[in-house]
């Protein structure tokens, strides 16, 4: 690339770490991490580039943006990789499963589970910066939810930047399906369970979201803003971690509680012969 000027060898630095990852995604072979490729370990910028590059290829490729995934939303998990805000990845209509429903086997690359409130929005956010009264008057209402994390960097060996550029480790998410408003339920106080085949896993409550996973709504929704791709009516958005995720492999059934907003399930189909 030399002679080039440094926006042309950027684009095609972005370039590549997006086919890495998407080579990855469709061989089910992890790759090596991209944090070398795009040039340096901290600039999170870049690494939405690499996200946003994915996420145009897919939606052209006829994949329905059907909302939104907070991460890293706990302060010790901001510690590890040095960072002090949430990141965020895209989530697809076909990345959506429905409470109970199996999940086939060749669809993840290296699992994890972790249980959230699932927030469905009634009204666009693109009011460029917001508060709490707007995400509140914007709620539809709330879901007990699952979300599958994955990465496709081999061993899960990730900075910051390896994990914003690989859409924030989205796998798949699970939906519970009794929607709950939001005036009926203290989202702080929320008491979660998640189980791996009957046994406990792992437990948190609300309050280890940011403090209030209506916080990182309001995190969300101004960061889209500043990215210029607001969040609009109907989408799902998943609000992070309520407790820490646990590894999870084909044959295991996940099972969520979320008092008092509900239950919800899924079951790794075990791998074929």
């Amino acid at each position: 690339m030399s002679g080039e000027s440094p926006r042309v060898v950027e684009s095609a630095l972005i370039s590549e770490a997006a086919r890495q990852l998407r080579e990855a995604a469709e061989s089910g072979v992890p790759c090596e991490p991209v944090r070398h490729i795009v040039g340096t370990e901290s600039d999170v910028d870049a690494a939405y580039r690499v996200q946003q590059c994915n996420t145009d290829l897919a939606v052209a490729a006829g994949h329905r943006v059907s909302g939104h995934k907070i991460g890293l939303t706990a302060q010790v998990v901001q510690e590890q990789l040095g960072v002090d805000q949430p990141d965020y990845g895209v989530l697809f209509a076909d990345m959506c499963i429905a409470d109970g429903v199996d999940i086939p086997p060749g669809r993840l690359l290296q699992p994890r589970a972790e249980a959230e409130i699932a927030v469905v929005l009634e009204d666009d956010l693109d009011k460029g910066e917001h508060c709490l009264v707007d995400v509140i008057g914007a709620t539809a209402y709330l879901l007990a939810a699952i979300e599958i994390v994955d990465s496709r960097i081999a061993g899960w060996d990730i900075t910051i930047v390896d994990t914003v550029a690989d859409n924030a480790s989205c796998g798949l998410y699970v939906l519970g399906s009794r929607p709950v408003p939001l005036s009926a339920v203290d989202v702080r106080e929320v008491d979660m369970c998640l189980n791996v085949n009957g046994r406990q896993a792992s437990t948190g409550r609300g309050s280890a979201c940011l403090g209030n996973p209506l916080h990182a709504m309001v995190w969300l929704a101004d960061t889209m803003c500043r990215r210029g791709t607001p969040l609009r009516a109907g989408e799902c958005i998943m609000t992070g971690a309520l407790g820490p995720m646990v590894p999870i492999t084909p044959g295991n059934e996940i099972h969520a509680e979320l008092n008092p907003i509900g239950s919800v399930s899924a079951r790794l189909q075990p791998a074929r012969d």
